[in-house]
Parts: C-alpha cells; structure tokens; sequence
C-alpha cells in the first residue's frame, strides 16, 4: 500500500473520535486497488484514480462521512452508497465494527471506480 506522506501527517496531527475507524477506511480503499492514490483535498484524504473518487469529509464527528463526488455513476448493488442527488453519493460507517461489515463492499465500490476509469 502506498501513502502520501501529506496524507500520512495529516492523519497524525488529526484528533477525531473515530480516528481509527478513519485509518482503517483509508487502509481499504488504498490497498482495494494499487491504482488509487491520495492527497489533501477539501479538508480531507481524498482517493483519486485519473480523477477524484471520494473523501473522508472529518469534520463529521459521530460517523466517518466518506463523500464520493460522482458515486451516482458507480455502480454499487450493495447499497453502500446512499443518496439520490445528482452526482454525489455517501458512505457512513458509524463502528468500527460497521467498517468490518462493510469492507467487501468498499473494496467492490473502489474496483468499480478503477474499472469505469480505465474503460473511459
């Protein structure tokens, strides 16, 4: 797995509640597909492959809030993107627990994503 190093002292320097479920997530999508990479944007870690698929918005304390800015086009039967705005869909993890359960199907969003990229 990959990091950035300006992800890496973000995340140091971060003091959230769910600190570690954040991490955790993060680890997911980054080890999901050797593709994706990250960076600061928007006030947060946010994953990319040719362009942005999501960020974990941390100014949400009581769930990590992972925003996808165009989750509407990915393709998810799991139900792990929520919403019905135009182009943004949403992903909460409330537990630690809620991270493991969901797992399989954040690595299956960030494989989608990857394989939308390369078929444009």
């Amino acid at each position: 797995m990959q990091t950035n190093p300006k992800v890496d002292e973000f995340m140091d320097e971060l003091e959230h509640p769910l600190k570690e479920e954040l991490q955790v997530v993060r680890r997911i999508i980054l080890e999901a597909n050797p593709k994706m990479t990250e960076d600061i944007k928007w006030g947060g870690p946010t994953f990319s492959y040719g362009k942005n698929m999501a960020t974990l918005t941390v100014r949400t304390k009581k769930f990590v809030h992972l925003f996808f800015q165009e989750g509407a086009s990915i393709k998810d039967n799991s139900g792990l993107l929520d919403g019905d705005a135009e182009h943004v869909r949403v992903a909460r993890f409330h537990s630690m627990e809620e991270v493991e359960e969901k797992k399989d199907d954040l690595v299956a969003v960030v494989e989608e994503f990857v394989r939308m990229q390369e078929a444009e």
